[in-house]
């Protein structure tokens, strides 16, 4: 299976150990789906995830969410944004998920806002899920 993570995602799963969003990314490090990223999206996570808010509540410090953010990387897929499509989505930081989801022949993008993504998304064909629907379709096949 292959998925993109929305950044809502990755900030519930650094600031909880409890939940869909933990055991997607622990997944994600098993190897267990093909996490896919593209260069705007790493960007989103590393600048969103190291703001102090989201450092405090994790107990995390900017050099710990790079170690995340460079294993992320390590298992992921590099997708390479061949076609854009912009504007889309409300949300420009959604479009650039949707473009990685989309060029990447995403199975699902996964996030918390799926209502943003449900119109853009259908176009395309891609599939948008919740991590805790995410994570059972992933058990389901395994």
């Amino acid at each position: 299976m292959r998925m993109v993570l929305d950044c809502d995602v990755l900030v519930a799963a650094l600031r909880s150990d409890q939940g869909a969003s933990r055991q997607l990314v622990l997944a994600a490090f098993d190897k267990q789906y093909q996490l896919l990223l593209s260069v705007p999206v790493v960007i989103e996570y590393e600048a969103v995830l190291t703001r102090t808010e989201h450092l405090e509540a994790a107990d995390l410090s900017a050099e710990d969410v790079g170690r995340i953010l460079d294993g992320l990387v390590a298992v992921g897929e590099a997708v390479r944004l061949s076609f854009r499509w912009r504007p889309i989505l409300t949300d420009p930081e959604d479009d650039m998920v949707l473009e990685t989801a989309v060029n990447g022949r995403a199975d699902l993008l996964v996030t918390f806002n799926q209502r943003h993504f449900a119109d853009g998304a259908g176009q395309f064909g891609v599939e948008v899920a919740s991590p805790a629907e995410a994570l059972a379709r992933l058990r389901k096949q395994s």
